[in-house]
């Protein structure tokens, strides 16, 4: 990251950043003073610390956090992220994501988020496994089926998912595949959930371009991020008919106007230790170049805060899907609202991952299982009717489709928070 790029990161608070986005919805919805407090201040936060024997035999302490930031719709849902960048307002702006996340897809589940101050690339699994047990064992008064249902972030994926699993199972004294999503299908997960996000990328994608009148046969996209969500949206926008001509990762951003094969870059990526690194189908360029090219879909599914105050006036794209959570920062709202820009929000755009999740923690608890094409078939159906419920929030209130996001999510949690009552 370059140093500009880092210094606008720093100046931007995610939760800052959330929460005036929240001010602008709840003053549109004439929210009252009283369900205002309540929304925008997280239920709990837990912080850890994390004594776990490293294979040189030494201990070091791990900070650890989990956040819940409302459970009125149902048990809190959100992932773990394993990163050197965690902090406890990162974690809160992301639990309460989670929340406008799944009342805005019609998920019965509020919104929660956790995370270790790591780097897990630095750790051996023997390492990785003691630090998720220890975490678990941390949080067995936070987590279960009914309360609170982790899931994979960035940092983490099913190895990790099933360590915290079977930690929980022996704590409780039975097996409990309920507490965690996005497990390996062979302890419980389900079918599509690997593709999940990224297939909720496209399906907004596609339903904001038919509002659009975007033809995807002649229409171009950049894709920031080539990791599980940013190549399966690359992949499958690339089915749908768009074609991809930049795709980047932490080596730096590839460019080829006349297209690249997004399988092939997966394959590409998959046999070179993960990355990018030296791909030559492709032109290299930076990152920040990938976010201003001139493209019609650009899709952010990287880091948040990648599009800024700084460079929002230099994004050529018609259309912008945010693949990652809160990758443009709300400094930037305005200056693309007035470009004409339309942004399919985070909240929108990315909620695949959690509708899937639910699917699988629905599964666990009936105990069968669907197949891969009722899975994709469900959460296509409920994709498409979350965009249109914010589409036509859009217009009722005049406002971009975030705004409408944020409208649709709290008006729904605010009705519930009132009809349970206590307030």
């Amino acid at each position: 990251m370059s140093a500009t790029a880092e210094n606008q990161k720093i100046a931007e608070n995610p939760f800052d950043s959330m929460m005036s986005r929240f001010d602008v919805a709840a003053k549109l919805l004439n929210l009252s003073d009283e369900l205002y407090n309540v929304l925008k201040s997280p239920a709990k936060q837990v912080i850890v610390s994390l004594p776990v024997t490293m294979d040189n035999g030494k201990i070091q302490v791990f900070e650890g956090y989990r956040v819940v930031h409302n459970i009125n719709l149902g048990p809190s849902k959100g992932g773990i992220r394993y990163s050197m960048d965690v902090h406890l307002d990162e974690v809160k702006a992301l639990a309460a994501w989670m929340t406008w996340k799944c009342a805005v897809s019609n998920i019965p589940f509020g919104g929660g988020k956790g995370g270790i101050k790591c780097d897990p690339r630095k750790m051996s699994a023997n390492e990785l496994e003691r630090l998720t047990r220890a975490y678990t064992r941390a949080m067995i008064d936070v987590f279960g089926p009914e309360k609170d249902i982790p899931a994979p972030d960035m940092g983490t994926g099913p190895r990790e998912m099933a360590w915290l699993m079977d930690q929980y199972s022996k704590l409780v004294g039975y097996s409990s595949p309920a507490v965690v999503t996005g497990k390996p299908l062979v302890l419980g997960g389900s079918k599509g959930r690997v593709e999940a996000t990224g297939r909720g990328v496209m399906v907004s994608a596609r339903s904001a371009m038919l509002k659009m009148g975007l033809n995807p046969f002649k229409s171009t996209c950049a894709v920031q991020g080539f990791g599980n969500v940013g190549s399966i949206s690359a992949k499958l926008l690339q089915q749908q008919g768009l074609k991809i001509v930049a795709i980047s990762d932490v080596t730096g951003g590839y460019y080829n106007p006349e297209g690249i094969d997004a399988d092939e870059a997966i394959a590409y990526r998959d046999g070179n230790n993960g990355t990018l690194e030296g791909f030559k189908k492709a032109e290299k360029i930076s990152n920040e170049t990938l976010l201003e090219l001139d493209v019609d879909v650009l899709v952010p599914a990287a880091m948040e805060d990648q599009i800024t105050k700084h460079n929002a006036a230099n994004i050529k794209a018609k259309l912008i899907v945010e693949g990652a959570n809160g990758p443009i920062a709300a400094s930037a709202d305005d200056i693309l609202n007035d470009k004409g820009i339309m942004v399919v929000p985070d909240i929108l755009a990315n909620a695949g991952g959690v509708t899937v999740s639910y699917f699988e923690w629905v599964q666990n608890r009936l105990g069968y299982f669907w197949t891969e094409e009722r899975v994709n078939r469900r959460a296509d159906r409920n994709m498409k009717e979350a965009f249109e419920v914010v589409y036509q929030t859009s217009l009722k209130f005049n406002c971009n489709l975030r705004i409408a996001a944020y409208i649709v999510a709290i008006d729904k949690v605010a009705q519930v928070t009132k009809l349970r009552g206590g307030i």
